[in-house]
């Protein structure tokens, strides 16, 4: 049996500032752009968090949300460090090491540097070294495989350890709700629950064309994890590749400022996850259905390569300028980001189709 890590770090850009500056510990913290200028919340710190700020979310709103908030310019040069320091030592224990971004990572412990065979063991002994070094602490997740130890991670966060052994993966899936599953976002999750498909067992049972209707080509594989089966490998050197968001509305679009106010939103999206995971994009991309189902799409590339969300909205409403949007109903708006470059090694990489937009932190 697989003894599967899953490795988050807590508010992980904020905790860096707060652990930098003494003066912000126990204050909220914000991470990101300025409130004036439509900045985005990169990360938030858990004291932030209680006021409902979260990242993704307008700097203004944030602001509204919670008066105190104490704002921070990021600093990616801190947080890629930190972040090496970090996988370091998870290199040091397996080379099995999957990163999903600067602060996230699966482990494979199956075999290990230190023979330890119990996986609560290994998180624990990983869990304080990361503290040891970097003075932040990280949740961790142990299960069989990828799918529960994801969700185990974040069961007790922050600083939390969790373990979903063999014999109580069955207990455990039965208490999880549909959007629990790994691809369903909110508006997946809505398609799910207007067919009566709340939770796992649900999903379980659901009649397959049902289950096609609201998730398409990804049922058998939603299917599959609602009982507990993931054998997907830890891949070492792994790398995100894009992100990309994108809305069907139950009703055409025709209003041109209503599919502007859309294009921006998920352009600034895809800004605040470049900067999650202390990413540049190149390339701009915007998808247009319209009712007829004709579907075109539009691309800019820049150099040099750029996050700032500002710059990105206007491109891709610039883009949108090159299609008939406003004059022909619109069924379905998309906005990505790739040709990827990491500002501290140079890398580019390629696009990768994402199924229902970024994850949260």
């Amino acid at each position: 049996m697989r003894r599967i890590l899953h490795i988050d770090m807590d508010a992980f850009y904020a905790s860096v500032e707060q652990r930098d500056n003494p003066g912000l510990k126990g204050k909220p913290v914000a991470v990101g752009g300025s409130p004036e200028g439509r900045g985005v919340v990169a990360a938030a710190s858990y004291e932030a968090r209680v006021f409902g700020v979260r990242s993704a979310i307008p700097m203004s709103r944030a602001v509204r949300l919670c008066p105190e908030l104490v704002i921070v310019r990021p600093d990616f040069a801190k947080y890629k460090a930190a972040s090496q320091a970090v996988f370091g030592i998870f290199r040091s224990v397996t080379p099995l090491v999957e990163p999903l971004s600067l602060d996230e990572a699966y482990l494979d412990v199956t075999q290990n540097a230190w023979g330890e065979p119990l996986g609560r063991v290994v998180a624990q002994r990983i869990k304080a070294e990361i503290t040891d070094a970097t003075g932040l602490t990280a949740s961790a997740g142990v299960a069989p495989n990828k799918f529960l130890a994801k969700i185990a991670s974040a069961w007790k966060k922050p600083n939390g350890l969790t373990v979903i052994p063999p014999e109580r993966v069955e207990q455990f899936l039965r208490t999880l709700p549909v959007d629990a599953l790994w691809g369903v976002g909110p508006v997946t999750a809505q398609r799910l629950r207007e067919r009566g498909i709340q939770t796992l067992v649900d999903v379980r049972t659901a009649d397959a064309s049902v289950l096609r209707e609201a998730v398409g080509s990804h049922a058998d594989w939603l299917r599959r994890l609602a009982d507990g089966q993931d054998d997907r490998p830890v891949v070492p050197h792994r790398s995100a590749k894009s992100s990309g968001t994108e809305n069907t509305f139950a009703q055409d679009l025709l209003d041109l400022e209503a599919i502007r106010q859309e294009v921006d939103e998920m352009a600034r999206s895809g800004a605040a996850w470049l900067d999650q995971k202390a990413l540049l994009c190149r390339t701009v991309t915007i998808k247009v259905r319209y009712s007829d189902f004709t579907t075109i799409t539009r691309s800019h590339t820049s150099v040099p390569p750029s996050r700032d969300a500002d710059g990105l909205a206007s491109r891709a409403l610039a883009l949108l300028e090159k299609t008939e949007a406003g004059r022909r109903p619109v069924r379905l708006l998309g906005v990505s980001v790739h040709n990827l470059v990491d500002p501290v090694h140079g890398s580019v990489d390629t696009p990768l189709p994402l199924f229902d937009g970024p994850p949260g932190e």
